[in-house]
């Protein structure tokens, strides 16, 4: 697969990604944001791509094991070269699997905290891409609830579920997650300030029965459409978000 060597983090991280189909953009890096996990817990990232996410956050949490799971082996191997070029071997893992087929060593009540940012289109309702790579990443294969529910089956009880996902489906995301967790953050993340949110970053607890809140989120552009201070501390400078 050819490639291009793409810098992320105002350059402090290096990503081969494929030089056409998926190719990461901003919001792993926001997803990653809205963690902030403790020494030594163990993160999953389900449909980790080339492994964005997960290197950004070993990068701002230098104490946390991170593992990837991803279905596309061509994502996969680009994953594993990017985890050594940023020298991560030593906490970041990959395995290449369907989520509806683990392997049996995926235990359930594995980990503390799961992140995911998976395929944000319906099947059915958009015109898929004619690159197979590009089409699998963007598009679902597998239903959104059968992805939510394979998250919180490995997420320890009170574990910490975080998803970005289109600010459109909300409400079918609210209903795969219904009595299933609480403490509930939404966090709209908004392209302009008189701008609706394109996306959403949803952070919930599994097992608890807190309430919900809608925090005021993130203006990502201000003025000749730049990003905002905000935005910029999160993908110049590693920073994290507090939802």
């Amino acid at each position: 697969m050819s490639g291009t060597l793409d810098h992320f983090l105002d350059g402090r991280i290096k990503l081969i990604q494929p030089s056409s189909g998926y190719r990461a953009g901003i919001d792993p890096l926001f997803l990653s944001a809205a963690l902030h996990p403790k020494s030594q817990e163990k993160i999953l990232d389900v449909g980790c791509g080339v492994g964005t996410a997960a290197i950004a956050l070993a990068f701002r949490c230098p104490h946390v094991k991170v593992t990837g799971i991803e279905i596309q082996p061509d994502l996969c191997e680009l994953a594993l070269k990017n985890i050594q070029a940023n020298h991560f071997t030593d906490r970041i893992d990959v395995i290449q699997t369907d989520i509806l087929s683990p392997p049996s060593f995926l235990n359930k009540n594995m980990f503390d905290h799961v992140m995911t940012n998976p395929p944000y289109y319906e099947d059915h309702r958009t015109q898929t891409s004619p690159v197979p790579g590009k089409a699998q990443a963007n598009t679902e294969t597998v239903d959104l609830g059968k992805w939510i529910k394979f998250c919180l089956k490995l997420l320890k009880p009170k574990g910490i579920f975080t998803m970005i996902h289109r600010a459109e489906r909300l409400s079918e995301i609210l209903i795969h997650l219904e009595n299933l967790t609480g403490d509930m953050v939404i966090f709209p993340l908004w392209p302009g300030s008189k701008k609706p949110a394109r996306r959403i970053l949803i952070q919930t607890r599994k097992n608890t029965g807190g309430e919900l809140r809608l925090a005021r989120g993130m203006v990502l552009h201000g003025g000749a459409n730049k990003y905002t201070p905000e935005a910029e501390a999160v993908l110049r400078h590693a920073h994290g978000i507090v939802l």
